[in-house]
């Protein structure tokens, strides 16, 4: 496959990343499932701890990727990666179960673990055939991700009525099949570039290994920040559809009707934005840096999410509130692996991000966690500021990051040694 992909032809490896990030994007659709489970019996923890388990498992398998890429390379490591995720929904819908400790298990666990497997290949592959335009190139193949919410989430609602014609189960089945067609359309692009395509190495000889990252302040700062604003995000995208469905209702609007409303919200404006978040912010960090634009994002979705209780009320301030809030979320999934590839090295962003993304796993417990508790209690406006605070200190701990952290490296005195072929991800 890399023999007919030339420099001027790579773009057909964005369209494969893209693909697969489409697939692999049906974590977050997950909400759209929540209000046909509270009807079964589930309570809003319950939701949230199978939410919190897939965002975990995804971290965790996370830190497999980088050895696995080289090992099997990244074409088989995708397929295996997404056949795992579709295999939990597939299964889960088969079996036509709903009990939250199957569900839990087969979605939460087994799925997120192949997400996890297979979400470092697509950007890996990218950063290898686009060292010119790092930045705007991950904003770009993590937009599928983004965009895939609002598939997954009308397909189940009011594009596809899956789950009104089928019901749960089926819907289960369906996504299984399409993520398996998706990840094998879109898996066959997945390769490296060879020496003769044109295509510079990146940056090998100014590279830390993942040891060497962790003895650097840098890593710290960074993942602090990041578990910031995962856990505010995440605590918010699990209640942004229960929160306004009260609120609408309340005011009179139909639960049929409301149901509509907000799953356009999270289906469509938040997933739109979350999309374009990704491709903007990517492509400003090339132009502001990534402190800076780290910071920016931070800050404006801190003073997002404490207005969000005053818009998610009315129909056409949900859709504003959506939108701005995904807009934000969607730049943490650019900024962040790319601030990893120019503190620690491109080269050995397969190895290294995994390690940072874990404070991604972290917020996962966090702020879901959180956010059924605070749900339960009917306390929503409590989490949205808390939500907002958390983006604040994100915002604040980001101020004291270097600009290079071989700087810090120097000043330590201790040798950037380059990362061999045979380690390289």
């Amino acid at each position: 496959m890399s023999a007919s992909i030339t420099r001027e032809s790579r773009w057909k490896i964005v369209v494969g990343a893209v693909l697969v990030q489409l697939a692999l994007g049906g974590v977050y659709a997950w909400s759209v499932f929540t209000p046909v489970l509270h009807m079964g019996g589930w309570s809003k923890t319950h939701t949230q701890l199978v939410f919190t388990a897939a965002i975990v498992s995804i971290a965790v398998a996370m830190l497999f990727s980088g050895t696995l890429i080289r090992r099997w390379g990244p074409r088989p490591l995708i397929l295996f990666g997404g056949s795992t995720l579709s295999a939990g929904y597939l299964i889960a819908g088969l079996s036509g179960t709903t009990s939250f400790l199957p569900v839990f298990l087969l979605i939460g666990i087994l799925a997120g673990f192949g997400i996890g497997l297979g979400y470092m290949v697509p950007l890996v592959v990218a950063m290898r055939w686009f060292p010119d335009r790092k930045g705007l190139i991950t904003g770009v193949v993590v937009a599928g991700f983004g965009f895939g919410v609002m598939g997954w989430v009308k397909l189940a609602d009011s594009w596809g009525h899956l789950l009104e014609n089928i019901g749960l189960s089926n819907t289960f089945v369906v996504y299984g099949i399409i993520i398996l067609l998706l990840v094998m359309i879109g898996g066959r692009y997945m390769v490296f570039p060879e020496v003769e395509a044109g295509i510079k190495s990146l940056n090998a000889t100014n590279c830390l290994t993942r040891r060497e990252m962790l003895r650097t302040p840098e890593f710290y700062i960074i993942f602090a920040a990041y578990a910031s604003l995962a856990a505010s995000g995440l605590m918010a995208v699990g209640l942004m559809k229960l929160y306004p469905m009260e609120l609408l209702m309340n005011s009179g609007v139909e639960r049929a009707s409301a149901s509509v409303i907000t799953g356009t919200a999270m289906g469509v404006f938040f997933s739109l934005a979350n999309g374009l978040g990704r491709i903007s912010w990517g492509a400003a960090s090339d132009k502001l840096g990534r402190k800076r634009s780290v910071m920016l994002m931070a800050a404006t979705q801190g003073c997002w999410f404490l207005l969000f209780p005053s818009l998610a009320g009315s129909e056409f301030t949900l859709y504003l509130g959506a939108t701005l809030i995904g807009f934000n979320f969607g730049g943490n999934f650019a900024l962040f692996p790319t601030l990893t590839a120019d503190l620690f090295g491109a080269d050995s962003v397969g190895d290294n991000y995994p390690v940072v993304n874990l404070a991604f796993g972290l917020g996962g417990i966090i702020g879901p966690t959180l956010g059924g508790v605070m749900g339960d209690l009917g306390d929503f406006t409590m989490a949205f500021t808390i939500c907002g605070f958390m983006c604040f200190a994100g915002s604040f701990i980001t101020l004291f990051l270097k600009s290079s952290v071989h700087r810090f490296a120097a000043e330590q005195d201790y040798q950037i040694e380059p990362v061999s072929n045979s380690s390289r991800s």
